[in-house]
């Protein structure tokens, strides 16, 4: 029996989902890669919905966008990444995709599982790849690498201490006073501020009931601290309980996520996610602009944007990481496809290296992996001045993007469509460009081809 095409209207649904999400017609409208008036019209039900503009909603929207089509958005979602994965084959046309999860789901399915087990052999990969940069066994595992693997496993939100805070900054406020009188009023805690020369920024006697802070703390790192301190006395069990159910080898291990816990719910505190989540839309992800208003650093609020994951209320899929002045990953975490390399450094050539060395400037870039998936970031140097000349400052690159879908929502993104992206990779061992100048070291697996009598860049060649 043929399938009988119908009109889809469903222009509430669009107009609800939009409010929803806190995005402005024309935000939406560049998501969906239509026009404004187009938009309008769908959300005046003048016009229906059509295959490619249900498909970017399914895309841009899997844990919002209602199933109201009767097909199995999820995995049309699903299928249409595995479809589109350019480095298997040519991608597939997107009512090809719709017409085979229609009529033949099974196939579907079937296709989107040989593709999961695509990208969990790759993740593997990877995964050999960080053991051979480590020169480690997975089981000789730091206690701080172990929680960084599991702040990564667990999408870098943690919704009971994310609601807890929310719910904290409603009924206190954010602000340095407001933190400072919940402190002395429910909890007893006298404030002082100390001469350290920067050795030591924050003290805390439980028994005396004494913070002392640093008086060279700028407003930004005071403020933090104080949330810090609030968050450890008011969610001590929801950070306890956390700590038990993540099942950590190590006492430093867990002794570690427990800091790392209290300065999540630090960051959830003095910017709390609903609130935080619709001016980062509004602002279209203005880092500055968003600091100013919640009082943050500029670090404290690109780590926050990438945490935004909440189920049913998620920002854009962001990357995030922080590197030194050697290049070394200090922080890191991805919303995205992209995924970087546990230990060691990242490619030379994203432009967070440049960043580290010129600090107060904010770089962009356009950026494709080997896997054709093409990405917009911006990184900035920073330099975290000690309270003595003898100490040296601190200087680091922090680094923020998203995949080049998302570009509408990112102001960084602006004016670099019409850049050639560049070409980086994951890492050298495993990385299949043989065109690269700035290759370290061929990928493993590989036959090296040397000729005597040619000298290219890169000296030898590889298949």
């Amino acid at each position: 029996m043929p399938i009988v095409k119908r009109r889809l209207f469903a222009g509430p649904e669009v107009r609800a989902l939009r409010l929803q999400v806190g995005a402005s017609q024309a935000q939406l409208a560049a998501t969906l890669a239509i026009s404004v008036p187009y938009l309008s019209q769908i959300e005046s039900n003048d016009r229906p919905l059509t295959g490619p503009v249900l498909l970017a909603l399914a895309r841009a929207y899997p844990d919002d966008w209602a199933g109201i089509t009767g097909v199995d958005e999820p995995l049309l979602v699903a299928a249409a990444t595995a479809g589109g994965d350019p480095s298997i084959a040519a991608p597939v046309a997107e009512d090809v995709l719709r017409r085979a999860v229609e009529q033949q789901p099974q196939v579907a399915r079937r296709l989107v599982a040989v593709h999961e087990a695509y990208r969990r052999s790759q993740e593997q990969l990877r995964l050999l790849d960080d053991t051979v940069g480590a020169g480690t066994g997975d089981t000789s595992r730091l206690p701080w690498e172990e929680v960084r693997d599991w702040f990564h496993a667990e999408g870098n939100y943690i919704d009971p201490l994310d609601r807890a805070a929310e719910g904290l900054a409603g009924e206190i406020g954010t602000g340095t006073p407001a933190l400072a009188e919940r402190l002395r009023a429910r909890h007893g805690v006298s404030i002082d501020t100390v001469d350290t020369g920067g050795r030591q920024l924050r003290a805390f006697d439980a028994d005396a009931r004494r913070l002392a802070l640093d008086s060279a703390l700028p407003p930004e790192s005071l403020a933090f601290l104080l949330a810090h301190t609030l968050v450890r006395l008011e969610m001590a069990d929801a950070i306890a309980a956390t700590i038990t159910g993540a099942g950590l080898r190590f006492d430093a291990s867990r002794g570690l996520l427990a800091v790392g816990l209290a300065n999540y719910a630090a960051g959830a505190l003095t910017m709390p996610y609903a609130e935080f989540r619709a001016a980062a839309v509004g602002l279209r992800h203005d880092i500055d602009r968003l600091r100013r208003r919640f009082g943050v650093s500029f670090e404290q609020a690109c780590h926050r944007l990438s945490t935004l994951q909440r189920p049913g209320a998620a920002g854009i899929p962001l990357f995030f990481l922080r590197i030194d002045m050697a290049g070394n990953i200090t922080k890191r975490h991805s919303a995205t496809r992209l995924q970087f390399a546990r230990f060691g450094g990242a490619c030379p050539l994203w432009v967070v290296h440049e960043a580290v060395a010129i600090p107060d400037r904010i770089l962009v870039q356009r950026a494709e992996m080997p896997d054709g998936t093409r990405y917009v970031s911006m990184a900035k140097g920073l330099v975290k001045p000690s309270a003595s000349y003898a100490r040296p400052p601190r200087r680091y690159a922090v680094a923020l993007g998203c995949e080049e879908a998302d570009a509408a929502d990112f102001i960084y993104a602006d004016g670099l469509s019409a850049q050639a992206p560049t070409p980086i990779g994951m890492s050298c061992r495993i990385c299949p460009r043989t065109d690269c100048d700035q290759r370290a070291f061929p990928p493993a697996g590989t036959t090296l081809s040397i000729d005597p009598d040619v000298r290219p860049v890169v000296p030898y060649g590889f298949g």
